[in-house]
């Protein structure tokens, strides 16, 4: 909950000179670090790809382009979000 008061707090403070901020949210991606936390345990993975309404984890190019997408000119008007990229896990 910090780091959303933190980007609410600096979207509002710097909105007037033309500083969005916004933060990334990021579920589950499929990275050397994941795999090391899962151990090679298939059945641990298979858990937690269920617990996922798209029952798989992100891929880093997915995370990069949501990334793109915030730092684009086709988000020119949005500031103060926290965009979630999780696959639906935190919607359940």
């Amino acid at each position: 909950h910090a780091v959303a008061g933190l980007t609410r707090t600096a979207a509002a403070e710097y909105a007037k000179d033309g500083i969005r901020v916004n933060a990334l949210c990021p579920g589950a991606v499929r990275t050397p670090m994941l795999a090391r936390a899962l151990g090679g345990e298939a059945a641990l993975e298979k858990k937690l790809r269920a617990a996922h309404p798209m029952d798989r984890f992100a891929e880093p190019h997915e995370i990069a382009n949501a990334i793109l997408w915030l730092c684009s000119e086709q988000s020119s008007f949005v500031t103060g979000h926290q965009l979630t990229a999780d696959g639906g896990f935190t919607a359940i």
